[in-house]
């Protein structure tokens, strides 16, 4: 059963269309930081809001070998419902580790070498821990669930009257 959940192929994958959404998530939210006045939290959470458009895609392509148009509306609501899960993980997650460390412990900031821009560690390592996180659990739930035929989009539907 772990073998059939965790295989090579699917994990490698995953974790390359992952860490494609994880780079979006992590400039867009650095960007926003920078241009605008947002709050850490806000930036976190519309830099995920980028990273669901790119990763569904990249995700039904690749990771999961989900290529039959014919499922797409049913998977794209399934892959809506574990990214609320994980969007709550990422966001919350790191703002509470960002807090706690900042509490805690000191600030820390690095200035990139050969340039100007400082990088607030502190912010970073909350946020690769969360989203750590929440990969592992993304995985999971979309190889079990999302792209997968589990009835749960015909029991919703049912339930909905649709």
């Amino acid at each position: 059963m772990a073998s059939e959940l965790f295989n090579r192929r699917d994990v490698l994958a995953y974790f390359i269309v992952a860490a494609i959404g994880a780079s979006l998530q992590l400039i867009a939210g650095s960007v926003l930081q920078e241009w605008f006045r947002i709050s850490y939290r806000q930036a976190l959470f519309i830099g995920y809001l980028v990273a669901i458009l790119v990763g569904f895609v990249l995700t039904k392509l690749f990771a999961f070998n989900a290529k039959n148009l014919a499922q797409t509306r049913r998977e794209a609501i399934k892959f809506g419902l574990v990214s609320i899960l994980s969007c709550l993980i990422t966001v919350y997650g790191s703002s509470f580790l960002y807090d706690l460390s900042t509490t805690h412990g000191k600030r820390l900031m690095v200035l990139i070498p050969l340039s100007v821009k400082a990088v607030n560690v502190n912010k970073l390592v909350a946020q690769v821990i969360s989203m750590g996180l929440s990969f592992l659990s993304n995985y999971v739930l979309h190889k079990r669930f999302t792209f997968r035929d589990t009835g749960f989009y015909e029991r919703l539907k049912k339930l909905l009257n649709l």
